[in-house]
């Protein structure tokens, strides 16, 4: 078992168990959507006059589920998964705080950190390298 975990996290390398992480947090929110959806919608308001709560939650559900499949490619193969995660979670993070100045969401500001951290990180580790993954690589130049 303990072998098998570790091949498993030696194909993912860093970047694929970022991508990973990212894709289940997406497509979990996204079912959470579906399944309650938040009452206080303020802070989402222009993005509900774009598309349907529903249509929003299945795009999170889309994304998440891209970035977890593309998690499992080798680097430089694994780029859809970025852009899938960064565009469904860009609106969030403008539409939030659009909302603290036009809708007076006091947490607007707040949100909006949030969703640009989230973003940032996916951002971040798609342009890591990953490391040689023995003593031989190491050395080569």
């Amino acid at each position: 078992m303990r072998a098998a975990v570790h091949r498993a996290a030696r194909r993912l390398g860093r970047r694929g168990a970022v991508l990973a992480l990212k894709g289940v947090m997406a497509a979990v929110y996204g079912y959470s959507l579906l399944v309650q959806p938040p009452q206080d919608t303020r802070g989402i308001r222009l993005l509900l006059d774009l598309m349907p709560l529903h249509a929003w939650a299945w795009a999170w559900i889309a994304a998440g589920l891209l970035a977890i499949v593309c998690a499992w490619r080798p680097p430089g193969r694994d780029w859809p998964g970025y852009p899938a995660i960064y565009l469904v979670v860009a609106p969030w993070a403008l539409g939030s705080l659009a909302s603290w100045w036009l809708y007076d969401n006091p947490r607007g500001w707040a949100s909006a950190v949030v969703w640009g951290s989230f973003c940032g990180v996916a951002l971040i580790a798609a342009e890591w390298p990953e490391p040689p993954h023995d003593q031989h690589d190491r050395r080569r130049p």
